[in-house]
């Protein structure tokens, strides 16, 4: 039997940080701190040691492949595998940016969605039997949804979307947004808020392909909202801490063996949320 572990993306501040110091509390196993930038992730990881926690460190840069393919397969050789999942990394434009609004809507997506969704497809063959994912979304997806045309929120909520089909509708919603056309064509004028649509959606794919292919194995996967949370993306007002928006993501992965659900929800304050 391999010893378990846990994998945090993101992790070297904000939430994706009090994930993996909650983790080393709560979780009987490795835990993971992975950060894009290898100094800032060995940073984190002292200041966590110092604290009297164990966690470990890889490096991890959601938008290159490669590095993906790194973790996995660093993970399959020391563990057989991932028991928990957490895709806390990603990005968001400030207010008063000035980036042109295409520029923004194909940065953000290609990390928060295309980045995720890269991961996912590399990690997801190697969770293991009653593993535990987590794909940090958020709220501004869903008024980013009620801010969408009829159609597109007739097809982002339909229980047969494919992925191949969501990969198509966030590639569209880039393009229109670099052609300046996206209101007329019925879209959010949230690049983040899109983008989040999209990592919902997509969990909700993804669990349903592991219910019909993996059943046996009782892996949840679930996309969560931590709410309004005091962090460099989100800002200096938002009320919450970092500890607080660790909470619902830490509930998700440590939901007991043999539990049958959430799944396959967007679920904030550990309540499964209408889609």
């Amino acid at each position: 039997m391999s010893k378990r572990v846990a994998v945090v993306t993101g992790a070297n501040k904000g939430i994706g940080l009090a994930l993996v110091r909650a983790l080393c509390r709560q979780f009987e196993g490795d835990v993971y701190l992975t950060a894009r930038d290898r100094d800032r992730g060995q940073e984190a990881l002292r200041k966590l040691q110092q604290e009297q926690l164990k966690p470990l460190f890889h490096q991890l840069d959601i938008t290159d492949l490669q590095s993906i393919r790194n973790l996995r397969d660093f993970m399959s050789r020391g563990y057989g595998g991932i028991d928990i999942l957490i895709n806390n990394a990603g990005i968001a434009f400030k207010v008063a940016d000035t980036a042109p609004f295409g520029t923004q809507a194909e940065v953000t997506l290609a990390t928060n969605f295309f980045g995720t969704r890269d991961v996912c497809t590399e990690l997801l063959p190697i969770i293991k039997p009653q593993g535990r994912v987590v794909n940090v979304s958020s709220v501004s997806g869903s008024s980013a949804l009620q801010q969408c045309s009829q159609e597109l929120q007739k097809k982002f909520r339909s229980s047969t979307i494919t992925e191949e089909e969501l990969v198509e509708l966030m590639k569209k919603f880039v393009e229109d947004a670099k052609r300046g056309v996206h209101a007329q064509q019925g879209w959010s004028s949230s690049a983040y808020g899109v983008s989040e649509i999209g990592v919902t959606v997509l969990s909700r794919i993804h669990a349903r392909m592991l219910s019909k292919e993996r059943a046996a194995d009782r892996i949840l996967l679930n996309a969560c909202c931590p709410g309004w949370i005091k962090t460099d993306m989100a800002g200096p007002n938002a009320p919450g801490t970092p500890e607080e928006g660790a909470v619902t993501p830490v509930y998700l992965v440590l939901l007991p063996a043999g539990a049958d659900g959430p799944h396959g929800e967007l679920v904030s304050n550990k309540a499964v949320q209408k889609w």
